[in-house]
């Protein structure tokens, strides 16, 4: 009979082998796109205009279309998700209004991006008649990020000892004046690592945009700057192919000769992207923690 020691150290190797061949073979995608893509990154090609039916195509306006879209979704998904992840983590009751929530927020984390896509064309380019919009694909992309960063803000919450929050009251201080004043400077770090980790994700979102922010980026006119002007940068109303959407396209319709180095190279510039969110996270996450712990 094998001895406890004897499989605890078998079963910690057949661990260890299996986390090592995840690693290989992700850093091996990682380092295949690099290599593929990264000789063809270039200022024309980050600032120039995509093209069709000849070659020398940028991803400018796409890229710009990915970052304009990660804000406005931001700023409305945030919001909302912090003030859920407050009430689930400071002032629900377990009952089956708090179950129905955590419910939904389960189903929702598990929907597939084409599903959340879809939902999006029928209610928020067909019924509420936004069309294809960068606020369809906003209001689409937040059903899609507010399960995870809802339940991150309730997580970094949860983690904040209760004897803080003692010591708030104690004080003088009322319950919501705990919680904005000493609860959440202390979750802080957990809080934007959430966010740097999710706009990772959004950045990097396709299935959902295609049917919501549309498959299309107009030339935009950088001299106005009226928000109801459909040519304009920030406006919500216009069409924004973004720049997984643009991947997508240049592989599937084929109009575009130099297709193949487009796509390598806008797929490397998505990968260093959603590497910069992740690192970047960690960075923050760390830095922020060590300063609220030293002071």
């Amino acid at each position: 009979m094998m001895s406890p020691k004897k499989a605890d150290k078998i079963a910690t190797g057949v661990l260890y082998g299996v986390s090592g061949v995840i690693c290989i073979i992700l850093a091996a995608m990682i380092c295949f796109i690099l290599f593929r893509g990264l000789p063809h990154i270039s200022w024309q090609f980050l600032t120039g205009k995509a093209e069709s039916y000849k070659v020398g195509g940028g991803i400018g306006i796409q890229l710009f279309n990915s970052i304009y879209l990660l804000l406005v979704t931001m700023l409305i998904s945030f919001p909302i998700s912090l003030g859920a992840g407050i009430y689930l983590s400071e002032y629900a009751k377990k009952n089956w209004l708090t179950d129905v929530i955590r419910t939904s927020i389960e189903i929702l984390s598990s929907l597939p991006s084409v599903v959340v896509g879809l939902f999006g064309f029928l209610f928020f380019v067909v019924q509420m008649g936004y069309g294809f919009s960068i606020i369809s694909g906003a209001l689409a992309l937040t059903l899609f990020n507010l399960p995870l960063m809802t339940r991150n803000v309730e997580e970094s919450l949860r983690a904040v000892p209760f004897t803080q929050r003692e010591a708030g009251l104690s004080l003088g201080l009322s319950r919501w004046e705990t919680v904005i004043h000493v609860v959440i400077p202390e979750a802080l770090p957990g809080i934007l690592t959430g966010i740097v980790l999710s706009s990772g994700r959004i950045f990097g979102e396709a299935a959902a945009l295609i049917y919501t922010a549309g498959q299309s980026a107009p030339a935009l006119n950088w001299s106005d700057w009226n928000p109801l002007s459909v040519a304009s940068p920030i406006s919500i109303f216009r069409q924004a192919e973004t720049l997984a959407v643009h991947i997508w396209k240049v592989n599937s319709e084929g109009t575009v000769p130099d297709g193949a180095q487009v796509s390598a190279g806008a797929s490397a510039v998505l990968i260093i992207a959603v590497l910069i969110f992740n690192f970047g996270a960690r960075f923050l996450g760390k830095k922020l923690h060590s300063k609220l712990t030293s002071a």
